[in-house]
């Protein structure tokens, strides 16, 4: 980490596309016709939070553009709500359409890059009611959705994301059919955009690699590649070959699978130690490696851009878009450092891998609405949502601004957001060792 500040000055391909994501039931607020809403009502733990008015993006999202061009952000991802689309089954809302349109059209006008993801995590209360993803009749439902939304929006629409995160859940039978009737949606999805758009479509996919906890431990070893393949793999294989391959399933073959995706979209936080002395196979996190980030709450994250960039050299036959990357840091000091390292762990997996990675949205653009809870604090931009829902940009978010205008990143550059650790010089035969503070440059 203090190699940081000695970082010479690194410049991106040109072309590289900068930018952050959110999703909608996360900052739009108010979305009551969706499953998790009606979910999030039926919970009654004390510390749970609901989402209720979000962001409020809903009626702020002019705001958001407002930041996104004061940000210098070149592109945005966001997700269009099918539960505001299609609140009631076969009923659409014209409104909730056209506001959606009027945001895409803005975003254009202010020359950002519009990436638009069909499915984050919620649909309808009366999908869900059917059954949802894990019926695969269901998925006339989404196909009829996609098939109505798709040709309204392309226009206005540079790149796709058809589903979110389809290969998450555990290593349990009706998650596994769950898992491939997403998959399957992604398929149908992208099917069909590609009857009117030309615009590079993918599916995000949550890339937590499986490493043994116990690096020469058999059993561990493979555990870790059984996980592997049932959260990763099964996903590239099945886009590269048209095959779904899952354990106590026979293999399918889809046609509409293969080559479904132009670009891999990668969600990349951390990496999942596998202990196979665990009945859940989770493996505890090193203490030195691990950081708890909300006083208030013990969520932690462990810091390892290594693993990324060793894992960006099992995915290097297509390019590559880091679809969402961010940290849940109360102080932001930290996110500029995550922000720094995995720009680092980029450069090094284009290096030694040859991987071609052409795109970074940071997560989140805003201080969202995190599943049960408003304290894990993503954003490049703090949320006052007891003073109207005020938006102001932190340190980081001027760290990055300064990055993208640089296309690059530098020592220098990050010292000036990150003045108060020592810059240590540990052997020098051009001078004289020294122990000296960095001077505050901001």
């Amino acid at each position: 980490m203090l190699n940081l500040y000695k970082m010479p000055e690194y410049t991106f391909p040109e072309g590289f596309l900068w930018g952050s994501a959110t999703a909608g039931h996360q900052i739009e607020g108010n979305n009551i016709h969706s499953q998790y809403w009606k979910q999030e009502l039926e919970i009654k733990a004390s510390d749970y939070e609901v989402s209720g008015m979000a962001c409020n993006s809903w009626e702020l999202y002019k705001e958001d553009i407002r930041i996104l061009k004061e940000l210098k952000h070149q592109a945005y991802r966001f997700s269009i709500e099918w539960s505001r689309i299609e609140p009631a089954q076969g009923v659409h809302d014209e409104e909730a359409l056209n506001r959606y349109l009027e945001q895409l059209r803005l975003l254009k006008e202010a020359g950002i890059h519009t990436n638009v993801t069909l499915w984050h995590f919620t649909h309808p209360l009366w999908f869900e009611e059917l059954g949802g993803f894990g019926k695969e009749e269901n998925l006339d439902h989404f196909r009829r959705h996609v098939a109505y939304l798709v040709p309204k929006i392309a226009h206005l629409t540079d790149s796709w994301i058809t589903m979110n995160e389809i290969n998450l859940g555990s290593f349990h039978p009706q998650t596994f059919i769950t898992k491939k009737n997403k998959f399957k949606a992604h398929a149908y999805a992208a099917q069909i955009i590609k009857e009117y758009s030309r615009a590079p479509v993918s599916a995000a996919h949550a890339y937590v690699p499986r490493v043994p906890l116990r690096p020469d431990d058999e059993l561990d070893i493979t555990c870790a590649r059984m996980q592997e393949w049932n959260h990763n793999t099964f996903f590239f294989h099945g886009v590269r070959t048209g095959e779904i391959v899952l354990p106590g399933f026979d293999m399918e073959y889809m046609p509409q699978l293969k080559n479904s995706c132009d670009y891999w979209g990668i969600n990349y936080y951390h990496r999942g130690l596998v202990d196979s002395r665990k009945a859940t196979m989770m493996g505890r996190k090193f203490d030195f490696n691990n950081f708890q980030m909300i006083p208030e709450k013990p969520v932690t994250r462990e810091f390892c851009p290594e693993t990324f960039v060793h894992a960006m050299g099992k995915i290097s036959d297509k390019p590559v878009w880091i679809t969402e990357n961010g940290v849940p840091a109360v102080d932001d000091q930290f996110r500029v450092i995550w922000i720094m390292l995995q720009l680092e762990a980029i450069k090094e997996a284009m290096s030694l891998y040859h991987t071609d990675i052409r795109a970074y949205f940071h997560w989140s653009l805003l201080d969202n609405y995190e599943w049960g809870s408003y304290l894990p604090r993503f954003g490049l931009v703090s949320v006052d949502r007891k003073n109207n829902f005020k938006r102001t940009p932190k340190p980081s978010a001027y760290f990055l601004r300064e990055i993208i205008e640089r296309n690059g990143y530098s020592g220098e550059l990050f010292a000036k957001y990150v003045p108060e650790l020592p810059r240590y010089t540990f052997c020098d035969y051009e001078k004289p060792a020294v122990i000296a503070p960095i001077e505050t440059q901001v």
